[in-house]
């Protein structure tokens, strides 16, 4: 009995003189080192948006002073700059500059992100408005990249579209309607069947007039991305087969073509995959950098 209470006592001493951690509340939220919001006032659009841009590292040291970067543009904004940000922070992936467009000012996110990434008016949205990819397309060029451009030192030559689900979609239509704006396209489960798949269609005019296509693509789907498995409402590798298979028919002069169906992914988890190989895709095996 006596051994009993001596056991207990001495437990409890060594209980007591463990140490605990001292832990104090440092800041509200993580920050991102090297990253910047900035609000743009859109005259074309009427609308505001914030601009998510991290720098490289290194971007700042005077031996890098005249050097110019690639330029990673990303729609979705709160969703695919985090992404992005986690994917380039490493030393072989951190070579961009990365910048992300968040959606408009007091909208809904996916209100906003249906009107500015569908390329025509779909009656069949009940729910949102559609068709304003256009004038989003020229608000991008018009005041986001120049804005950019010269505050920071990216490389026009260099640019890098990369968008998921209707923005993976939105990046084929600028693709096959203003090709040249980006070097290079990288689009993880794009949404081809928006407005019964019209981009098929937009990819057959385009091949009525044109023989050429100098751009680099890259287009990533989840091999989960099926209405059996994911409960899609279409089959997305089937879309994804034939736009790559169309693509690689045309024997366009300039393009370099690379795809997959990502195995283990579905919908919502092939972004982060599909950008990281798409990165490393550009950077090592087309540009070495």
């Amino acid at each position: 009995m006596i051994r009993a209470i001596l056991l207990i006592a001495i437990l409890v001493l060594s209980n007591s003189l463990i140490a605990k951690p001292l832990i104090t509340k440092v800041s509200e939220s993580f920050e991102l080192s090297g990253s910047k919001i900035y609000t743009v006032d859109s005259d074309i659009l009427k609308r505001k948006y914030d601009l998510y841009v991290k720098l490289p590292s290194g971007y700042s040291n005077d031996d890098n002073k005249n050097k110019t970067y690639p330029i990673i543009y990303l729609n979705d904004g709160p969703h695919t700059f985090k992404v992005a940000s986690g994917v380039t922070h490493f030393k072989d992936m951190d070579k961009a500059i990365v910048v992300a467009i968040s959606f408009a000012h007091g909208e809904n996110g996916q209100y906003s992100r249906v009107r500015d990434l569908t390329p025509v008016v779909d009656s069949g949205w009940k729910r949102y408005t559609t068709g304003g990819a256009s004038k989003y397309l020229q608000f991008i060029e018009k005041e986001v990249m120049p804005f950019i451009e010269g505050s920071f030192r990216g490389d026009p030559t260099r640019r890098i579209l990369s968008g998921h689900s209707l923005g993976g979609s939105f990046g084929a239509w600028v693709l096959l309607t203003n090709p040249q704006l980006f070097s290079t396209y990288i689009l993880t489960s794009p949404s081809l069947w928006f407005k019964d798949e019209m981009i098929f269609d937009l990819e057959n005019k385009y091949a009525s007039h044109n023989n050429t296509l100098p751009v680099n693509v890259y287009i990533a789907t989840g091999a989960l991305e099926t209405i059996q498995k994911s409960h899609m409402r279409n089959d997305m590798i089937d879309g994804h087969k034939r736009f790559l298979a169309k693509l690689q028919s045309r024997n366009y002069r300039g393009l370099k073509l690379s795809g997959e169906v990502v195995s283990g992914t579905d919908h919502y988890s092939t972004f982060p995959v599909g950008l990281a190989k798409g990165l490393r895709w550009v950077y090592q095996d087309l540009w070495a950098i």
